[in-house]
Order: C-alpha cells, then sequence, then structure tokens
C-alpha cells in the first residue's frame, strides 16, 4: 500500500475523503469548469487546433493527475504559452506533410508526457532548477506578448497569428481592409473582459454581493461574452457580413485512440517535445509549491512529473495537445477552497458535460470572441517593470532576462528558450569560474576575521589571508592562481599566505593539481602556503592525496589560529608568541 500511496497520491488523501470535502470540491469544481470553458476553447484557436480539442484537454488529463498529481489544488489545462509553443511545433510538421495538426500535436502530447513520466522515475525532478526566474520571467512575458500581437487580427477582421513579432507586424501591415462589424465585436469584448477581470467584483461586493458570489461572477463574464455574441450572430447573421466564425464544434465526447506515429514524425517533434514538457513541468511546479505553502503543504516534484506526464498522455490518446498547470485557475482552483485532486475530476465532467450539450452552440461564436479572451487572459503573463527589478538588482540576470525577450519575440518560442537556458548555463560558469575571494583581517577586538576593504580590519605586513567563497574545481582554478600571484606580486615584504576555505565544499582533482602548483611557486619565492578552516569531508579528502605532505606550511583549524601562529595579532596572547 505504501508502494500504492507514493505513485498514486490518491491512495493517501482518499482515505479522509469527506462529505464536507466534496461539498467544496463540487463548487470548486464548478467555478473552474465556468473559466475553463472559454480558455479551451481560446487557447486551441491559439495552438491551431479545432475548438473542440481545447475542451478534450481539459477532460481525461484533468482526471490523470487527480489520479497521480501531488498538489491538491493545481488545475491542469491548456494554457497560453504551452499552446503557443504546441502551434510553433506543429506548423513546421504539418507544412512538410509528416501530418495534420491533430495528428501532431497528439503525438506531442503523448511524447511530452512520456519524457515527463520518464524523467519522474528517474528523480529527476530538479532539471526544474536549470531554469533560472529571469530567463522564464522573460520567456513567459515575451510569449505574452507575442501572443497578444498574433491575436491582434482577429481583433481587426483581417487574420491573425505568426510565430514572430516581425512575421505578425508584417502580417498585420499587409492584411486586407479591415472588418468594421469583427472589430466592433471584438473591442467591445476586450473592453467588457477588461472591465469584469479588474472591476466588476469589486462593483458588485460594493452593491452587497458577496465576495465568493461577485469572483463567480467575475469569473463567468467571458461564457456570458460568448453566449451573448453567439446571440447576436444568429439573429444579424454576422457570418454573411464578413465575420470569422468559430464554425462547426462536434458534439460528444473524445474518443481513446494512439495517433498515427512515425520515425519521421517523432523525430521532428522530439525537440518540441522536450522543450514543452521542461517549461510546463517549470511553470507548474512553481505554481503548486506556492500554493501549497499556503497551506503548509508539500508537493514531490518527482511526483509531480508523473502526474504531469500522465495527463499529457491522456491528452494525447484523447485528441487534444499539450498541457500543464495553469496559474490563474490553479488561483481560482484554491481561492475557491478546492481541497484535493477530486476537484479537477468534478471539473472535467463538468467540462465533459459541455462538449457533449453546448458545442453545437459554438459553431456560430465570432473568433474575434475567443481572441479576447485569449488577449485578456495573456497580458496578466506580461511583467516589462521586472526588467527594471533585474537591472537594479543584477545586470548579469538583466542580460538573461532581456536576451531571452529579444530573442523570443524575434525568433520564435523555441529559439528563445533555448537562448535563456544556454545564457543561464553560462552564466553559471562563469561566477563559477570567477569566484567572490576577500583579502581579509582582524576585526579589532575579536577574533573575526573580514573584508578589508569593507570594514576597519588589523592586517599584519608579512601575513596574507584570502577567503574564497566557492568550492574549488576545475573552471575557477585558473582564477585563484591568478589571484594568489599578483596579491604576491604586489606584497615585497610577504612571507606567509593563508587561504581561507570555510566557503569551500568541495576540492576536485584539477584544484587538488592547482593548489600544488601554488604551493610550489610560492615557495619558490620563499612564501609559506597554509590553509585554514577546512571543513571535516574536504579534510579527509586531502588526506588521501600527497598534498599535506607537500604542503609549505599548515593547516589551521581557525583563522584566528593562523594569525596567533604567524602574524601576533592583538589577543594572541604570549604563548602564541612563543610559538611563532
Amino acid at each position: 500500500m505504501r508502494n500504492l500511496r507514493r505513485w498514486m497520491p490518491i491512495f493517501d488523501w482518499g482515505r479522509s475523503y469527506t462529505r464536507a470535502t466534496l461539498g467544496a470540491d463540487l463548487l470548486a469544481a464548478l467555478i473552474v469548469a465556468i473559466m475553463l470553458i472559454p480558455q479551451g476553447l481560446a487557447y486551441a484557436m491559439l495552438a491551431g487546433m479545432p475548438p473542440e480539442a481545447g475542451l478534450y484537454a481539459s477532460i481525461l488529463p484533468l482526471i490523470a493527475y487527480a489520479l497521480f498529481g501531488s498538489s491538491r489544488v493545481l488545475a491542469v489545462g491548456s494554457v497560453a504559452v504551452i499552446s503557443l509553443m504546441t502551434a510553433s511545433a506543429v506548423a513546421p510538421v504539418v507544412a512538410q506533410g509528416l501530418a495534420d495538426a491533430v495528428t501532431a500535436a497528439a503525438v506531442l502530447a503523448l511524447m511530452s508526457g512520456a519524457m515527463l513520466v520518464a524523467m519522474g522515475v528517474l528523480r529527476l525532478g530538479f532539471v526544474a532548477n536549470f531554469l533560472s526566474h529571469p530567463v522564464i520571467s522573460g520567456f513567459i512575458t515575451a510569449s505574452g506578448l507575442l501572443i497578444a500581437a498574433g491575436q491582434l487580427g482577429h481583433i481587426l477582421g483581417v487574420g491573425g497569428g505568426g510565430s514572430t513579432l516581425p512575421a505578425v507586424v508584417t502580417r498585420l501591415s499587409g492584411a486586407g481592409p479591415l472588418n468594421a462589424v469583427t472589430m466592433m465585436i471584438g473591442l467591445g469584448v476586450l473592453v467588457f473582459l477588461w472591465l469584469a477581470r479588474s472591476r466588476l467584483k469589486g462593483w458588485l461586493m460594493r452593491a452587497g454581493a458577496g465576495g465568493l458570489m461577485a469572483g463567480i461572477i467575475a469569473r463567468a463574464a467571458p461564457v456570458l461574452a460568448i453566449f451573448v455574441t453567439i446571440g447576436l450572430s444568429l439573429t444579424l447573421d454576422l457570418g454573411g457580413k464578413g465575420v470569422a466564425l468559430v464554425g462547426q464544434v462536434p458534439a460528444g465526447l473524445p474518443g481513446l485512440a494512439l495517433p498515427g506515429l512515425s520515425l519521421a514524425l517523432v523525430t521532428a517533434l522530439a525537440p518540441a517535445a522536450f522543450l514543452i514538457a521542461v517549461v510546463g513541468f517549470v511553470e507548474s511546479v512553481s505554481v503548486a509549491r506556492t500554493l501549497a505553502a499556503k497551506r503548509r503543504e508539500r508537493i514531490g516534484p518527482d511526483q509531480e512529473l508523473i502526474g504531469l506526464g500522465a495527463a499529457n498522455i491522456a491528452a494525447g490518446l484523447s485528441g487534444a495537445y499539450p498541457v500543464t498547470g495553469g496559474f490563474a485557475r490553479s488561483v481560482v482552483n484554491f481561492d475557491a477552497g478546492a481541497q484535493t485532486p477530486a476537484a479537477g475530476a468534478f471539473t472535467a465532467l463538468a467540462i465533459a458535460l459541455a462538449a457533449l450539450f453546448l458545442a453545437p452552440m459554438l459553431a456560430a461564436l465570432p473568433q474575434a470572441v475567443l481572441a479576447a479572451t485569449i488577449i485578456i487572459a495573456v497580458l496578466s503573463l506580461v511583467d516589462l517593470p521586472a526588467l527594471a527589478r533585474v537591472w537594479r538588482y543584477s545586470r548579469p540576470d538583466f542580460a538573461a532576462m532581456a536576451a531571452t525577450i529579444l530573442v523570443t519575440l524575434g525568433f520564435g518560442v523555441e529559439a528563445g528558450i533555448m537562448a535563456g537556458v544556454g545564457l543561464s548555463i553560462l552564466l553559471v560558469l562563469w561566477r563559477a569560474s570567477h569566484p567572490h575571494s576577500a583579502v581579509v583581517g582582524q576585526v579589532p577586538g575579536t577574533e573575526h576575521y573580514r573584508n578589508v576593504t569593507r570594514h576597519q580590519v588589523i592586517t599584519n605586513p608579512v601575513v596574507l589571508s584570502l577567503r574564497v567563497d566557492e568550492s574549488l574545481w576545475f573552471a575557477n582554478t585558473g582564477f585563484l592562481e591568478d589571484r594568489i600571484e599578483a596579491l604576491a606580486a604586489c606584497s615585497p615584504g610577504l612571507k606567509h599566505i593563508v587561504l581561507m576555505c570555510p566557503a569551500v565544499n568541495e576540492i576536485d582533482i584539477s584544484a587538488l593539481e592547482s593548489l600544488g602548483d601554488i604551493n610550489r611557486r610560492l615557495m619558490d619565492a620563499g612564501i609559506r602556503f597554509h590553509l585554514s578552516e577546512v571543513k571535516g569531508p574536504v579534510m579527509d579528502r586531502l588526506k588521501c592525496s600527497d598534498f599535506l605532505s607537500e604542503l609549505s606550511g599548515e593547516v589551521f583549524l581557525s583563522q584566528h589560529e593562523a594569525m596567533c601562529r604567524l602574524g601576533q595579532l592583538p589577543g594572541c596572547g604570549p604563548a602564541a608568541g612563543d610559538a611563532l
């Protein structure tokens, strides 16, 4: 049973499921379903998929996550960024004739799911750490801008889309005459949804409505916009006036089938499937951790990989496309009082009923309404002020964030995320190869030693103490050698150099060889080389080598002991002077 609870958390939370929990989950499911229906339709259009695929993405994937996911409130489904990445990955495959869009998207979901499950089984949840926050923030901001710009064509009645910002601008500038009726509908719905999201809840609460009811009504605004515009479309024959409509949407539930696979198709989609898996996991696990912390719960990153993987495999088998945990709907699920992943299963049931009974009504829905829904949803992703915050704090992180934004806008989502990951890795390597180091001296009247450039300290001209705030490995050994050589050259009366190692957690074989070279060069110059505050595990490794026997100086337990023995600083006592 313990293994079952590990792989299927439903056997853990399901044991304590009560009638009160059921009521809370049902209410949360209703609220999230109201939000998911218009979003699912809109994101399907963004992904280049038929509208029903957006509904399918919120049925079986939610049930699969409820069985295997570790977060109690994460709401899985189609999201803007993953939808954009799907469109970007599927388009070239369709252009090459390898598969149609629906098949390609289903294979993409299947592959992403398989990769996620494999990563979960192998306990690779730590891969989320390879995408820094500035890179993720920059990628999401650029994706939001790209998505919003790509939907403007639908608002203006001239079509839309484009995988890069220049392509979107070129398409819009070369488009034919605008459709006035489409513009009126699109802009009208855009303003209505913006007011509903930013002001309606406050207006309703001031009018006397309760917070929960006001929130439900405000989130139901997109559904209201859909029904009103469908009524207008049928009454005024908007299709005959040149307004682009969604078209026929088949009623029914998705069937289970393995999409058509071929080696060429799998090979073409593999890079995109991996990027979608990683980006989706990072986005999902960050949301899940944030919400879990509010209830003093915890999630398992490795189990999240399995839960998201199962959801994507379910999406691939049911004619949908890649899914992940969405921030907005997960917050709504949390605020609505969801207690367990069963809320997601109940949401799936509500979406299934919508697919059965409401789908035929969507044929007369103007595409401009879905475009407005997408724009309002993704504008919350755009965080341009973050650029200023990151600039003030860290120039290298700003460079990574800005480059990710520019590459994503200029060359597409896959190039953007790859550039961001590459820059993140380069920044890590650069920082690791240039560790912080400081010449230190004694704080008067204490046994503490601090940076000579930041504090008033006592030093001795014959002893130089250098603290290195990083483990020593092949990437930074050259830096350490250059630093010590430069310090020795600038101090003609120097007799001792003490390398302080309180932050050194490891010394690899390259660094060991480098320390040996430093010891020999200093010995040739008449300078003894010492170590202080070496950690136990590091000392154990050094004892396995010849370094300690060849060391010209000593290894001191503390920096103060070293300075008492070598430098005769105040507070050392007569015994220390005799020892020197």
